[in-house]
């Protein structure tokens, strides 16, 4: 997964890319929740569960494509009219190629590290 993101920014950028996937996130539940009594009860908890790993941000591109390949595949869901797709569609396609940020799971997981080798003696006596 580290080698999917360069980096994983923190500050305003982090907090967009946050703010970003919780819209994501909030489109899925809506379109779970729209016309509950219409759909499955496995689409709901598949909505639901990519909704939850998007606001964790937790295997993000992954689960973004899939929330969006579900929601188009959806009938009568938040995305029926053109524009709307093509704006969850745009966004969704901005999370997958900017990562999920600092402030996710993916980073806490994959993100780079930096270790401190504690100095060497130098073998003086």
């Amino acid at each position: 997964m580290q080698r999917l993101f360069s980096m994983f920014p923190s500050g305003p950028p982090g907090v967009a890319l946050l703010l970003l996937r919780l819209s994501l996130a909030a489109t899925a539940l809506l379109a779970a929740y729209l016309n509950p009594s219409q759909r499955s009860t496995w689409v709901v908890l598949s909505l639901c569960a990519l909704a939850c790993s998007l606001c964790l941000g937790l295997l993000t591109p992954i689960v973004a494509l899939l929330a969006l390949m579900l929601q188009i595949t959806l009938p009568s869901s938040l995305s029926v009219t053109s524009a709307n797709l093509a704006v969850l569609a745009f966004n969704t396609l901005a999370l997958m190629l900017l990562g999920p940020g600092a402030y996710s799971l993916d980073a806490m997981r994959f993100g780079r590290r930096v270790i401190d080798w504690p100095p060497p003696d130098g073998g003086a006596d």
